[in-house]
């Protein structure tokens, strides 16, 4: 398993870090993990997956 930081987040997703914690809030978007008291990441599986659900949805 690989925990994506905020920064590599960014670069897969194309998002803003705004954009992605209101798509986390609306429940539309992976949740964050919380690593330490101010250090956050995202299980990318659970990223790469929502990406091939954005991806299927354009066909």
């Amino acid at each position: 398993m690989r925990i994506l930081s905020k920064k590599a987040l960014k670069e897969l997703v194309l998002y803003s870090p705004q954009h992605i914690a209101r798509l986390e809030k609306a429940g539309q978007f992976p949740k964050r993990v919380q690593l330490g008291s101010n250090r956050v990441g995202w299980v990318e599986s659970e990223v790469l997956d929502w990406l091939k659900e954005r991806i299927l949805a354009r066909e």
